[in-house]
Parts: structure tokens; C-alpha cells; sequence
């Protein structure tokens, strides 16, 4: 099936992992035939992954950005228009978790770091992008929140919270916005055998358990949450607005 992606223009945030969603997107969609705006925090990450685009027959530039911070990220959207003059798809990989803990035991700082960078990195990156699809009448996003965001799980709280608030952000956007020729939806993955939980501080014993896991083929892989992208960010899916598409492998 022709997506009809060729030569669209696909910023994507949360590259710089080797092994993360964020590079299995960008290479799934440029194999589709987009140009490929990689960012992340880690900008010789984001670099590699642009390298692999290009090796591919894609355009490519890598951005350092801080999606936290509004005022970077709208400096990393500057920089992205001056390469490309337009930009087609937004998708929002860029997340991040804290050791699991209860609640109660949680700081301050473990607190805002999910909210700040789930949440936040999600609503800057949209509220920066938004202005620029909406004159052009037409654009595509994908946010991702979590099956945590979907059903609460003990010692993941605020983590949830923050996924949980991505899906209702999404509805309300593709809400308003879909009259302006713009589909907002957004993917809740399940457990993936990439670097997150080890840079979240998991126990080593979690960790095992995902890699055994990931052995037996039961971990959600950078290609699986690529396809299921490619699909929302293609004229297929334009009749599917304000959605969460659950991708776990299981009901």
C-alpha cells in the first residue's frame, strides 16, 4: 500500500536513543520517502540516526533541543524552517520515566522530571508546531502516551499521570483542529526492549526480566511503533481523529 509519504517533511523528537522508538520512527517514515528533522537533548545520537537516513537516499538534519524548555524549542522549529521550508508531521517521542517507586516515596525532582519532559516536551513541541500546520491547512502529529496512561499501574503514579494527560491533550487538540485539515492522535506502547528503563534506574532484576522478555519476541520493538506511526501520519488514516492506538501486543 502506498502511504503517500514521499518527499514529506517529518520532525521527530526523541531520536538520539540507539536502540529507542524515536530512531525506528524516523527510519520507518524516511523508508516511506520522508525528509527526516531528527532532535533530541542528545545531539550526537540525534547525529547517528540522521546518518542512517541519509544512507538511506533521505534528507536529514539533527537539532539539539531541550523539550522542556519553550523558548529551545522553538529556537530547534526556527532551525528546522530554515533547512526545510515546510514541516509535514510532528511526532513526540521524547519521554522519559523515574525508578519505580510508591508515591510516597517519590521527590520533587523525580516528580517533575516525568511530568516536565512527558508532558511539557509534548505541549511545547505542539504549541510551537500548531501555528505553522495551521496556515498551511494541513499537517499530521503523533503524541505518545502509554498503556500506563491507559490503565494505572502501583509505583508509576506521576509517570502515568503524565501519560494519561497526553491522551486527554490529544482528543482535546485533534478537537480543535481537525477542521484545518490537521489529524491529531497518539500511541500508547507497551513494555519495549529499549534503553528507557535503564536510563530511568530500573533494578537490574526488571531489566533481566525485559531482556528475557525481548528473547522470546514479547517486547514491542522500534519497528512495530514505526509502522503503527507511519499509518497514523499517512492519508490512510485520515479519517481517524483524536485517537489512541494501544500497541502492546496483547488485549
Amino acid at each position: 500500500m502506498d502511504l503517500g509519504l514521499k518527499d514529506k517533511v517529518a520532525l521527530v523528537t526523541g531520536t538520539g536513543s540507539q536502540a529507542g522508538f524515536g530512531k525506528g520512527i524516523a527510519l520507518t517514515l524516511a523508508r516511506e520517502g520522508c525528509d527526516i528533522i531528527a532532535a533530541d537533548k542528545d545531539l550526537k545520537g540525534a547525529e547517528q540516526t540522521v546518518a542512517e537516513v541519509k544512507a538511506l537516499g533521505r534528507k536529514a538534519i539533527a537539532l539539539e533541543v531541550d523539550v522542556t524548555s519553550s523558548a529551545k524549542v522553538n529556537d530547534m522549529l526556527k532551525a528546522a524552517l530554515e533547512q526545510f521550508n515546510d514541516i509535514d508531521i510532528l511526532v513526540n517521542t521524547a519521554g522519559v520515566g523515574t525508578a519505580p517507586k510508591l508515591f510516597v516515596d517519590m521527590t520533587e525532582a523525580e516528580c517533575e522530571t516525568n511530568i516536565n519532559i512527558n508532558l511539557w516536551g509534548t505541549i511545547n513541541c505542539t504549541k510551537a508546531v500548531l501555528p505553522h500546520m495551521i496556515s498551511r491547512k494541513s499537517g499530521k502529529i503523533v503524541n505518545f502516551s502509554s498503556t500506563v496512561g491507559v490503565a494505572s499501574m502501583a509505583r508509576g503514579a506521576v509517570y502515568g499521570a503524565a501519560k494519561a494527560g497526553i491522551l486527554n491533550f490529544t482528543g482535546a487538540i485533534a478537537a480543535e483542529v481537525f477542521e484545518s485539515g490537521i489529524n491529531v492522535n497518539c500511541i500508547a506502547p507497551g513494555l519495549g526492549a529499549t534503553n528507557f528503563h535503564a536510563a530511568s534506574g530500573f533494578p537490574p532484576e526488571y531489566m533481566e526480566m525485559i531482556k528475557k522478555m525481548a528473547a522470546e519476541g514479547k517486547t514491542i520493538t522500534p519497528q512495530d511503533i514505526g509502522n503503527a506511526v507511519a499509518f497514523l501520519v499517512s492519508d490512510v488514516s485520515k479519517k481517524i481523529v483524536g485517537q489512541c492506538l494501544k500497541v502492546s501486543g496483547s488485549t
